[in-house]
């Protein structure tokens, strides 16, 4: 993985990055993955998973801030939180940013991941770890959604591998049938749908499948740059209409309300609504809309 003290990214064959490596500080072979952090000389710490870039401290506010802020705003009203993976914790910090949320239940089904993150990574999580709203379960995501009661959370967030391997299972029919039925009558659920640029299958795939279970199926993006190839979408499915259009002001004021207005790096309200102003190349992998 490391060659004259750079490590190379394998996520596709004819096409990467690679970081110049000041540091290794843990390579862990778990029960379902290669496990790797090291330090960086330009993003910080950053973790791989089978050789592909999880995660760096340097733009990790990014995807952070939108797979939570978006949905949790969109919404509205959101008190149940179940997010599925992200065991580094960023997702479960910025949840718990939000003065309204009253339960975020975490399911990571790799406890080496947490482990790790904890420890090489502490800066990510944060106390969230502590946070008396916050239930971590190391576990299999899937069985808990399978298991949860009806409507059960107002907002699922998924925050996986892309859907080969440990990560394939949160990409099924069988999930978003049973995501659809824990959530709330006006509850949305929203994943990393991969960089269209490279993995349009993955977002016109997955975009099909939830449209089976959700009336409302569409997208948003960010612009990671570690993960490479321009805009990352992230999918997003409501059972009721409009979520993915509210009106600047009025994500503003739901900012304002949760505690999180100005204390951003990446979203704003304008961020917000703009994400789902889609380019064309992306747009026409969508479902069309009735």
């Amino acid at each position: 993985m490391a060659t004259d003290s750079w490590i190379n990214e394998t996520l596709y064959a004819e096409w990467g990055q690679r970081f110049l490596v000041k540091r290794e500080l843990a390579r862990v072979q778990s029960d379902f993955q290669d496990i790797a952090i090291f330090e960086s000389a330009s993003h910080g710490r950053v973790m791989l998973l089978d050789g592909v870039v999880q995660i760096t401290e340097g733009d990790e506010f990014v995807y952070q801030e939108m797979l939570t802020h978006v949905p949790l705003l969109a919404h509205g009203a959101a008190k149940n939180v179940l997010i599925i993976g992200a065991g580094d914790g960023g997702v479960l910090k910025r949840v718990l940013q939000h003065r309204g949320v009253a339960r975020a239940v975490m399911v990571e089904i790799d406890g080496e991941v947490i482990r790790l993150a904890k420890e090489f990574l502490p800066g990510i999580g944060g106390d969230a770890w502590n946070d008396p709203r916050a239930e971590v379960i190391v576990g299999d995501g899937i069985d808990y959604v399978k298991r949860a009661p009806d409507a059960a959370f107002d907002v699922i967030i998924v925050d996986s591998t892309d859907p080969i391997g440990v990560g394939e299972v949160l990409f099924t029919d069988e999930f978003y049938a049973n995501a659809a039925r824990i959530l709330s009558a006006g509850g949305l659920i929203v994943n990393q749908c991969g960089v269209p640029f490279m993995q349009a299958d993955e977002l016109r795939d997955t975009s099909l499948r939830r449209a089976r279970f959700f009336p409302h199926v569409g997208a948003y993006v960010a612009a990671v740059p570690t993960y490479v190839g321009g805009f990352m979408t992230l999918g997003f499915a409501a059972k009721a209409p409009g979520l993915d259009a509210v009106p600047v002001e009025t994500i503003r004021a739901r900012a304002e309300a949760a505690g999180i207005l100005g204390g951003t790096s990446y979203w704003t309200p304008e961020v917000h609504w703009s994400a789902f102003q889609l380019p064309p190349y992306i747009a026409k992998h969508l479902p069309a809309r009735g």
